[in-house]
């Protein structure tokens, strides 16, 4: 990979983004057509005043699609009435089960109703990598599969630092954990900065492609760390929407990220940790996608796999060309699927 690489995968269903810089990924942006449009960053709507809220200081506004409804903080001295039109944008996509978080933009006139969508994927690549063009087709689809499998993960590896990286978050907060192995023949001190410098710049890196947010604790390599070092090091890595906290007597550096994507889990993962059936019919539709790209020559593709998924993929691969088949399974795990060829 060179310096700076934007992909772009559009796969009926999903449409993906992915931005490398030397050879690793620092953003995956992902995009369904079966989520509520009203939800995504940036999107602007009229919306209505549902409920307030004293204890939390805030509104629950009613978008006027499905799904949960928007999240409005109180500004001092702002009231407002159940019933009032407001016109609001997203600044905080879904998680978990928490609906988009807005910001009020002015007084709505109206129905609820999207007033305005957020930027495309496409879009999103243009702003962050300016004048980059984006790589489509087969390449983007094995981007965007790389770029996943590193957000899903959450041990990391760098032997040429020495470092193992752990990046997990919980309910409360995201953990991250350097631990460095010492190299003989090198200064100690120098080795432990080092590693904290890159542990710091690879777990920025690794939260904003798995797109979290939230309280950071960070365990740093050594004890007697200078404050200061650390936190240029940390405004070095995470950039300008950093919050830096205090460096503790063990060595825990605390910050905070806003939060905006919805978490890349949470969009392709159910409670459990296993692949949703949304997930797993795009699975399917891209991998066929990827076999129609990488092979011209056949007359019929098919892809083999559980008939739950080819009920759900049906309507996707249909969008691909008549070259393009699905056929049940039942004898195939969920998650597994077979590409064949006539």
């Amino acid at each position: 990979m060179s310096a700076l690489e934007v992909f772009l995968d559009d796969t009926p269903g999903e449409v993906r983004g992915v931005v490398a810089r030397e050879g690793r990924f620092e953003r995956l942006i992902l995009q369904r057509e079966i989520d509520p449009p009203a939800h995504r960053l940036g999107a602007v709507s009229v919306g209505r005043i549902a409920r307030v809220e004293g204890a939390f200081r805030a509104a629950f506004v009613d978008l006027g699609g499905d799904g949960p409804m928007g999240f409005l903080p109180l500004t001092k001295g702002r009231m407002f009435a159940e019933g009032e039109a407001v016109e609001v944008e997203v600044t905080a996509e879904p998680r978990e089960a928490k609906g988009p978080v807005l910001t009020l933009l002015g007084a709505g006139q109206g129905a609820p109703r999207l007033l305005a969508p957020g930027p495309t994927v496409e879009e999103t690549l243009a702003a962050l990598a300016p004048g980059c063009t984006p790589t489509t087709g087969a390449h983007a689809i094995r981007a965007g599969q790389e770029a996943e499998e590193e957000a899903l993960g959450d041990r990391h590896l760098f032997p040429a630092f020495a470092l193992d990286l752990a990046v997990e978050r919980t309910r409360a907060l995201i953990a991250v954990d350097i631990d460095y192995a010492h190299l003989p023949g090198r200064d100690p001190r120098k080795g432990r900065e080092r590693a904290n410098r890159e542990g710091l710049r690879q777990a920025a890196r690794l939260i904003a492609l798995k797109s979290w947010g939230g309280l950071v604790a960070v365990d740093l390599v050594g004890t007697a760390l200078d404050p200061k070092v650390v936190a240029d090091m940390a405004k070095a890595a995470f950039g300008a929407d950093v919050t830096l906290g205090p460096v503790s007597r063990f060595a825990v550096l605390q910050l905070a990220l806003p939060w905006r994507a919805r978490p890349v889990e949470d969009l392709l993962l159910d409670g459990r940790g296993r692949r949703t059936l949304a997930t797993r019919a795009l699975d399917a539709t891209r991998a066929l996608r990827l076999a129609l790209l990488s092979d011209t020559a056949s007359p019929r593709i098919r892809i083999r796999c559980a008939p739950d998924v080819v009920e759900a993929a049906g309507p996707l691969v249909a969008r691909l060309g008549p070259r393009a088949a699905l056929q049940a399974d039942p004898g195939l795990p969920p998650d597994q699927t077979l590409v064949e060829r006539d």
